[in-house]
């Protein structure tokens, strides 16, 4: 992946409205990365550096290469001569909450993902030991029937099938 975004960091080297960098979230980076929730590596984010999205796109340079040709400047408040009518009243209505409250509106949303987030992990690991224990269970009983001669079972089984086939 890594030559595929060096390689299209170079493409869009000097590129009027695109920005194609990457962030070394183990050193001075860091800080940028937790506030963008990195949690994995690479990890691709688009959009607006205030709201940026996750890329779910492919990782081959063909698919980055294509999708960051797509990229234009969104609509935001510092670019409202791109917003359309409906999202222009919708920065318009947030612009004009007290402070305090949109930052809470804002946290209780970034909280209730954390949660999900959370709660999707707690269950995963559930599932997993789950599916270890169903594992465990199978290859035990697989082991126990497998000892207890059908090794022999099936080659006497082909035998006397074969030798009823070679008398008739």
């Amino acid at each position: 992946m890594k030559p595929h975004w060096d390689k299209l960091m170079a493409e869009f080297e000097d590129h009027e409205t695109v920005l194609v960098a990457d962030v070394d979230c183990t050193a001075d980076g860091k800080s940028l990365c937790e506030a963008n929730e990195v949690q994995g590596y690479p990890t691709i984010k688009h959009g607006s550096p205030d709201n940026l999205q996750d890329y779910e796109g492919g990782r081959e340079f063909s698919d980055i290469q294509e999708f960051a040709r797509k990229l234009k400047p969104l609509c935001s408040p510092a670019k409202r001569d791109l917003c359309e009518k409906d999202d222009l009243a919708e920065i318009e209505k947030y612009e004009a909450m007290p402070l305090e409250d949109l930052e809470k509106e804002v946290n209780t949303a970034q909280n209730k993902i954390k949660a999900a987030e959370s709660k999707y992990k707690r269950q995963v690991e559930s599932l997993q030991k789950k599916y270890e224990r169903y594992t465990k269970s199978k290859d035990k009983k697989i082991k126990k029937l497998k000892g207890s001669g059908l090794g022999i079972k099936k080659s006497v089984l082909a035998y006397l099938k074969k030798q009823a086939k070679a008398s008739k």
